[in-house]
């Protein structure tokens, strides 16, 4: 293996805040808060430990803003004062550690299972395909919404935690504003993209009027598929960094070596999101950095930073394993459920990727 340095070069964002390496765990649903959104032992033990091990930074799994936003069970809640404390005592863990503290905030939308929230899933259109049935938001929805991600951020700042995540991403709702396929308004929310970018914006607004200006804020978001067109994305991108309202975006990609679906190029996605012009905002990118080489391969095409989640999943010290031994190889797949257990993850998480990823979990 070659030399891995770089992979524990610090690396400072336009806020102010600072991570001590490119190692970032990524959103990672796990299924182990309580019923009513608040910590639980088992997620506080996985995210802190992840700290300990030596992540530059640590983000949790989705946070839904609003209870009819939940995605699945045991989600993690930023919707209510009541989160706070558990939230709290979670922040002041990974900041102890020497790592950022980031929460990612959600809302499924279309994805939201009324069997979950006991209501009908919410959209930018009207929506009816298979098993997903969604109602079209009224604009005082919307409104609301934006609020609530904002004060979700003012509530995570409250916590401790050094940053948030804008999920707009894998089709969950602000992703669905994004799509052509889910977002037929035509309101000031819908038809250009410039409209159906435009939640974005006001969320982003309204948490940098309300946090303090070194307040971490990054989005995510998907290059393509959910009805989403590249180059769109592209154009959406470089707006979110010419804002200056972010101090990254992380990238989605699925594999870090995909070439795009929609359209035939020698390029591969990491390489048309490499040519925007960053300035002084960070560019993340996730899917498939399984092994060290693969992250430093991420970070010679132009990413500043790498989002693991298998591999953070398998090794709670990834980082220091890599700092350790230039030569680390992760554990292969399967692994067991001893292992998983030794490494933080609770029964409810085990049997979520055990049923969700097929030869994760060896079974005795």
């Amino acid at each position: 293996m070659t030399n891995n340095s770089k992979l524990f070069e610090s690396l400072k964002f336009p806020s102010g805040s600072s991570m001590p390496n490119r190692f970032m765990l990524a959103p990672l649903t796990n299924l182990q808060s309580h019923d009513d959104g608040t910590l639980s032992e088992d997620e506080y033990r996985w995210l802190r430990m992840r700290a300990q091990g030596g992540f530059g930074l640590v983000m949790t799994c989705a946070a839904h803003v609003q209870p009819e936003g939940q995605g699945f069970p045991g989600q993690l809640g930023v919707y209510s004062d009541a989160h706070i404390a558990g939230l709290s005592r979670l922040a002041s863990a990974i900041n102890h550690e020497g790592s950022l503290s980031v929460i990612q905030l959600h809302h499924a939308g279309l994805r939201s299972p009324k069997t979950l929230t006991n209501r009908t899933p919410v959209a930018p259109s009207n929506f009816e395909e298979r098993e997903l049935k969604a109602r079209a938001l009224e604009r005082e929805e919307i409104e609301k919404i934006i609020s609530d991600f904002i004060e979700a951020a003012v509530r995570s700042k409250k916590a401790g935690f050094k940053g948030v995540e804008i999920h707009g991403a894998h089709s969950y709702l602000l992703c669905q504003f994004l799509s052509k396929t889910h977002n037929k308004r035509t309101d000031a929310y819908g038809g250009s993209l410039k409209n159906r970018m435009r939640i974005f914006f006001e969320i982003l607004t309204g948490i940098r009027q309300k946090c303090s200006s070194d307040f971490l804020v990054g989005v995510r978001l998907s290059p393509e598929n959910y009805g989403l067109d590249l180059h769109e994305m592209l154009e959406v991108s470089q707006a979110l960094i010419d804002s200056g309202h972010v101090d990254f975006l992380d990238i989605s990609l699925w594999d870090v070596k995909k070439h795009p679906s929609d359209i035939s190029s020698e390029l591969r996605l990491i390489d048309f999101f490499s040519r925007l012009n960053w300035g002084e905002v960070k560019f993340v990118v996730a899917g498939k950095i399984y092994d060290p080489n693969t992250a430093l391969w991420c970070l010679n095409k132009g990413a500043d930073f790498v989002a693991l989640g298998k591999a953070g999943i398998i090794h709670h010290n990834y980082p220091e394993m890599c700092k350790s031994d230039v030569n680390f190889t992760p554990h292969d797949l399967p692994v067991s459920v001893d292992h998983l257990v030794k490494e933080g993850l609770g029964p409810n998480f085990i049997d979520y990727l055990a049923n969700r990823w097929k030869n994760f979990v060896k079974r005795d």
